[in-house]
């Protein structure tokens, strides 16, 4: 990549942390990131095993104070967030008029009229865009996204990790679930989430105490540094999607499956689209799927069924865990668990079976 290149890119508080650490760097999303320290096969073996930090500091992060009915936030997000109670995450989307996903994000109930919205970073400026479009009467709309930190602490072991930084309080969050957490005399908001599908946690800090709260992070040897390739590979061990490929504008959380994060007994943009697509029936549906042998499918294959182009796959990658290519992918007509499909591009076919989420399953 050219010097030029680089500096067009942004960068985390933690850049020169990872670049001292001999860590692959890349750009993903605007941001020049960290993709392996050591390898993605070490790293996620080690998060699925024992404990690993991640450098999400490219996220985004809106602050609101806002009634959720009368500023028409709960209209804005497909979640039911008027009934959430305080210290409570709820994971959703915030759709166009045409049901299709603007971003999929997690809002988090501060107060009774507080709120943290936590988007994905390339849609930052847009989500901001779309909130300050259709929010209405009295709201406080604060972007703290560069002025925030966020490391994920992810594996079995990140319970004790953490417990050893903030106490033994941490041991008593539920999935989903937040609490506020005092460090360096600060009040650091700690959620038990995250992305791989194991134990974890994830910790908001402001920007400028993100590096020293990475370097006693890695004080404890049991915790490892890990990248976004392994991040990739667990998410979609789990079947979570990823936006940009697996969600976008074009597709409804219908088609893409997620209709528990959806709720249809309340108001909000794009339920119309929802409801009749649910009543025609969708084009096309995000499947899984896993190939009969080591080799992936990636991101832009062609998928085939018996002869005939049916999709396109949306992520694809080689599973560590299960020692085989597994992706998903959208495709039109009728495709069952089971299913025998072929993914191509160019020569490359890789066989593969339509199979349920998740892919992995430590049970």
């Amino acid at each position: 990549m050219e010097a030029s290149e680089v500096g067009s890119l942004q960068k985390t508080p933690l850049y020169n942390i990872h670049v001292s650490m001999g860590a692959k760097m890349a750009p993903f999303g605007g941001w020049f990131m960290p993709i392996q320290y050591e390898g993605i096969l070490a790293e996620h073996a080690h998060t699925r095993s024992s404990v690993s930090v991640f450098d999400i500091c490219h996220m985004g992060e809106f602050i609101l104070e806002a009634d959720p009915v009368s500023s028409l936030l709960d209209r804005i997000v497909t979640q039911n967030i008027v009934s959430m109670p305080i210290g409570a995450c709820r994971y959703g989307f915030m759709l166009n008029e045409g049901g299709g996903v603007i971003d999929d994000l997690v809002v988090y109930r501060l107060g009774d009229a507080s709120w943290m919205l936590v988007v994905n970073a390339a849609t930052i400026s847009g989500d901001e865009a779309h909130l300050r479009k259709n929010l209405s009467g009295k709201v406080s709309f604060e972007n703290i996204s560069n002025a925030t930190g966020k490391l994920d602490v992810q594996g079995p072991g990140s319970a004790d990790a953490l417990k050893k930084i903030f106490g033994a309080g941490i041991a008593k969050l539920a999935y989903y679930t937040f609490g506020k957490f005092k460090l360096w005399g600060m009040d650091l908001t700690v959620s038990r989430t995250g992305y791989t599908g194991e134990l974890g946690y994830e910790v908001y800090i402001p920007s400028d105490n993100a590096v020293r709260l990475w370097n006693t992070l890695l004080e404890d040897k049991r915790v490892k540094p890990a990248g976004l390739g392994c991040r990739d590979t667990l998410r979609l061990e789990m079947g979570y999607p990823l936006y940009g490929q697996d969600l976008d504008t074009g597709h409804t959380p219908i088609a893409a499956g997620f209709d528990k994060f959806v709720d249809l007994g309340k108001e909000f943009i794009g339920k119309d689209a929802l409801l009749k697509e649910k009543k025609g029936g969708v084009k096309e549906r995000l499947v899984s799927f896993k190939s009969d042998t080591r080799r992936s499918p990636r991101h832009n294959f062609a998928i085939f069924k018996e002869g005939l182009r049916v999709g396109t796959v949306t992520s694809g990658s080689f599973s560590p865990s299960l020692l085989s290519g597994i992706g998903m992918g959208y495709v039109s007509g009728k495709c069952g668990i089971g299913d025998k499909l072929v993914t191509k591009d160019g020569n490359t076919e890789i066989p593969v079976t339509v199979v349920k989420k998740p892919f992995y399953n430590k049970k």
